[in-house]
């Protein structure tokens, strides 16, 4: 049984006429009668009662019209999905993320790819921190991670999508609460409240770096999970914390200030990446709409 038969029987059928079903194929009369034939041999009965002033159902043809359409239809939905997929318009992409900013980032790509490609299918991973993120794209368990890395792995392709300004937060009622922009070694005597260390902690790693440049010994009164439960302790005046100016400008908490380091210090970059390797389509066509809707950093 072939695709070409059953277009012809449900042409013959809807016309119940041999020629206007032809004109609607675009063939031939003969070709469409030599299909009708062959369909009725393979199924063993007849699907029309053909005479010379009339083309009828019979029967067997009226309860093949409905297996007959579920095979066109069928048929067509294989073909938009295979050439959708091959376009990049089907499958599914996984992203993993970490870092306070990234979340809204994330939601605005989802929501952009659901609209311009709705075949894919977009699954969303919250890391706390950024290596793990980074770690499960090298392992090929996602395929898209959103973080802050100071060092990128081989075989790693990454776009910057911000760069970012150290900041210190600080109490209110803090001595530097008021000055605006400082230097590390203002903080000396100061406790801080820490992200917990682990390798790739970029902001762990910078803290303990200026704190070493300006010649004093840090002294970590709490480690915590999060940027938004230091901020929490911050303003408990625990502690102070190093931060990102994009958590400080989403953060409203009169109980908290952020001042600006004066340090030479390095921007942390927030950037997308995937492997340099991949071959998905659904992610190429994610990749692109990235580029389209995400901020470049200049």
């Amino acid at each position: 049984m072939e695709i070409q038969q059953i277009r012809a029987f449900l042409a013959v059928a809807e016309e119940l006429h041999f020629g206007r079903a032809a004109e609607k194929l675009h063939m031939a009369q003969p070709p469409v009668s030599r299909s009708i034939q062959q369909l009725e041999r393979e199924l063993g009965t007849r699907l029309f009662d053909r005479s010379t002033r009339s083309v009828k159902l019979t029967g067997a043809g009226e309860a093949f019209i409905g297996p007959a359409t579920e095979i066109i239809d069928a048929t067509r939905r294989a073909s938009i999905a295979v050439h959708a997929a091959d376009k990049g318009e089907v499958g599914r992409v996984r992203v993993a993320y970490a870092g306070a900013s990234t979340h809204t980032l994330v939601g605005r790509l989802a929501r952009e790819v659901r609209r311009d490609h709705p075949g894919i299918q977009i699954e969303l991973f919250s890391q706390n921190f950024a290596q793990p993120a980074m770690d499960r794209v090298l392992s090929g368990d996602v395929d898209i991670a959103l973080g802050r890395w100071d060092y990128i792995a081989a075989g790693i392709e990454t776009r910057l999508l911000v760069a970012e300004d150290l900041v210190v937060a600080v109490p209110a009622s803090h001595r530097l609460a008021d000055a605006g922009e400082v230097r590390m070694a203002d903080f000396q005597g100061d406790t801080f409240v820490s992200l917990p260390p682990h390798a790739g902690a970029v902001l762990n790693d910078r803290l303990r770096r200026l704190t070493h440049a300006a010649g004093f010994e840090l002294e970590i009164v709490q480690i915590v999970p999060d940027s938004w439960t230091a901020l929490s302790l911050v303003a408990a005046e625990v502690g102070c914390t190093l931060t990102l100016s994009s958590v400080a400008e989403a953060v409203t908490d009169p109980h908290v200030r952020f001042v600006k380091l004066l340090d030479e210090t390095i921007p942390v970059e927030l950037r997308m990446a995937w492997r340099r390797d991949h071959t998905s389509p659904a992610l190429r066509a994610v990749l692109e709409l990235a580029e389209r809707i995400l901020p470049r950093a200049e």
